[in-house]
């Protein structure tokens, strides 16, 4: 179940089918097979809570520095509106982005990480709890 999370990069949304889809078949075999779908299932559900919290927190972010001064009029009823990146604002998205997608990165590698750290754990019989997972399966 830890390592079906993979197939997202194979099937949209792979890691929640394939775990869910093991676990619920399995679920009754065994305490051990239960509780280790739980964890892959919270830990793949927190990723994408923590992943869609770091998308609008660097939405608004990107947006403010690449309007510039345009007013929400310009915006949305396109009166003369320009993007201008020659500005100080363009620096300022590109060490934005530079942030974020370093952090997106750190999140990337950790997930990878705790997600075989699982998998060996549950080859050798024992529990693993995925650290910052929120419990919504209980």
């Amino acid at each position: 179940m830890h390592l079906g999370v993979f197939t997202k990069y194979f099937i949209p949304f792979g890691n929640f089918i394939v775990p869910i889809l093991l676990w619920t078949t399995n679920k009754d075999k065994s305490e051990f097979i239960d509780t280790h779908g739980k964890e892959a299932i919270n830990f793949q559900l927190s990723v994408l809570l923590y992943t869609v919290i770091l998308g609008m927190i660097s939405f608004p972010f990107f947006m403010f520095n690449i309007l510039g001064d345009a007013s929400l009029y310009d915006v949305f009823h396109h009166d003369g509106f320009n993007i201008n990146f020659s500005d100080g604002g363009g620096f300022r998205t590109l060490i934005g982005a530079s942030f974020v997608g370093v952090i997106a990165l750190i999140g990337f590698f950790l997930e990878i990480i705790f997600i075989i750290s699982a998998a060996l754990k549950a080859n050798k019989e024992e529990l693993y709890r995925y650290p910052l997972t929120i419990r919504f399966i209980k």
